[in-house]
């Protein structure tokens, strides 16, 4: 027998007088289903794909770590769940590390970083990571100079340590300009459902705005290294830059027989990094 879906809307019951009448549900095959836009159907095309390849990754045991580090409101979240909303829950992990602690603060500073690698077929993205150093933290004078200049020296050293493990790394820059972030600031105060988006940084991101791009100017400078080079994307559209963000992550982690059905990435919106970006333009200032 069909299963028909049905709701609660208006009649009665004949104890409690309670009115009720039963309709078909909007979920029913009563209802016809909507039409998909070419964007969703590219975003769920583009998702079978990352199936695909984390099927392949878990087969063969690859360490895949990728990294998202941006200005406040850039589209890191909103990424980050478009990419995993159909992986793996065992296999793929999403890391936002609070402040550290008193003791993790007294640790060398990648150590709390280090419990959260990837082991053999799993995918790790961190939501921010140890660049925390080399922004909030130095914009917001977290850092002393000394130990942001340790920072940026031993960094490559770091990361080129877990790639000569065989981990796979992919550094994402989310770039977005100065008006957009001001828009979605004020939507996070006026919408209810961005409530637990807010953060006390937010009051002085567009106040050290400067300051953030200049230290965003020099962290990928010193950086960006063939071992783990920085990818930038535009993020102004929130749509654009989701796909395009899947579709590079698809080129550079999936094997052949996945990434070559994919669309290789806007390069209006998804680019590698270069010195002359700092200054050419490219990078929003």
């Amino acid at each position: 027998m069909k299963r028909l879906d049905l709701v609660l809307e208006e009649g009665v019951l004949a104890e409690t007088g309670v009115h009720f009448r039963l309709t078909p549900s909007p979920n029913s095959a009563h209802y016809p289903a909507m039409a998909k836009s070419d964007d969703e159907k590219e975003l769920e095309a583009l998702q079978v794909a990352l199936v695909r390849f984390q099927q392949r990754a878990m087969d063969m045991g690859e360490r895949d770590l990728v990294i998202f580090e941006g200005r406040d409101t850039a589209g890191k979240d909103g990424a980050i769940k478009r990419i995993t909303e159909h992986l793996s829950v065992r296999n793929t992990r999403v890391v936002a590390l609070p402040k550290p602690t008193d003791r993790e603060r007294s640790q060398w500073y990648f150590q709390r970083y280090v419990p959260h690698l990837p082991a053999a077929g799993e995918l790790v993205i961190l939501n921010r990571s140890w660049y925390n150093r080399a922004g909030v933290e130095r914009v917001m004078n977290y850092a002393t100079p000394e130990e942001q200049e340790v920072f940026l020296r031993d960094v490559n050293v770091f990361e080129r340590m877990l790639v000569d493990s065989g981990i796979q790394i992919v550094k994402l820059w989310l770039d977005i300009s100065r008006d957009e972030q001001a828009a979605r600031l004020k939507a996070r105060r006026t919408d209810p459902l961005k409530a637990l988006k807010i953060s006390p940084l937010d009051a002085v991101a567009q106040e050290k705005w400067d300051e953030y791009s200049k230290a965003r100017d020099e962290m990928l400078t010193r950086t960006h290294c063939l071992e783990a080079p920085w990818t930038i994307v535009h993020t102004d559209r929130k749509q654009a830059a989701r796909t395009n963000i899947i579709r590079h992550l698809l080129k550079e982690l999936a094997p052949p027989d996945v990434a070559r059905d994919v669309a290789p990435p806007n390069p209006k919106v998804v680019y590698p990094f270069e010195v002359a970006a700092v200054t050419d333009g490219r990078l929003e200032h």
